[in-house]
């Protein structure tokens, strides 16, 4: 699922009641609209300033089986937020919510850019320690497969580098070393 913040504009929401406001808006029917195993990427161009979600709203997304937030921007209330069991990929943490600096939640399940990559509706997002990538639906086999192989061939080349064999050889597999590894991947589907 995706949600895209758009620059504020005092004409959509502003005042006292700014914070109910969103009640309202892109952000609460994203949420809504969570299903099990879904995350949400969301666009925020970076602004550390806009709050996207806190500790009620992710809560929420978790509640409704979403496994995931990747927020290109920052979330609020990071003491609770770092506490539900939920992975997280933001640039940062603000004490603002959603509607109180720059950006509004504009518009969800709409294309949009997130970390200046193209992220639409439906995409899949692979993400760990390093940080989180998005895969176009419709090359999911492709990069498995292209996957797969270089985990294989990287983990002979670590067991190589373990052994004090040459780096020129094994990583990446110079030509000698691609005929190691597919003797070694020979051996390995034999036994």
């Amino acid at each position: 699922m995706t949600l895209q913040f758009m620059p504020q504009r005092e004409d959509v929401a502003s005042g006292m009641n700014q914070e109910y406001i969103e009640r309202t808006s892109a952000l609460w029917h994203v949420l809504d609209h969570i299903e099990a195993g879904d995350i949400l990427a969301v666009q925020a161009y970076g602004d550390p300033n806009t709050g996207c979600l806190g500790e009620m709203l992710i809560t929420y997304l978790k509640g409704r089986g979403g496994i995931g937030l990747v927020v290109d921007g920052a979330v609020r209330d990071w003491p609770k937020v770092k506490e539900i069991d939920i992975p997280l990929w933001v640039r940062g943490v603000t004490p603002n919510y959603s509607s109180q600096a720059r950006l509004y939640p504009w518009a969800y399940n709409v294309p949009i850019a997130c970390s200046q990559s193209l992220v639409l509706p439906g995409d899949i997002i692979i993400a760990d320690d390093d940080g989180a990538v998005v895969v176009p639906v419709q090359l999911a086999e492709l990069v498995l497969e292209e996957t797969r192989e270089h985990e294989d061939w990287e983990a002979f080349s670590r067991m190589k580098l373990a052994e004090g064999g040459p780096i020129w050889t094994y990583y990446p597999l110079s030509e000698e070393g691609q005929q190691e590894y597919e003797a070694w991947r020979a051996e390995q589907d034999n036994s």
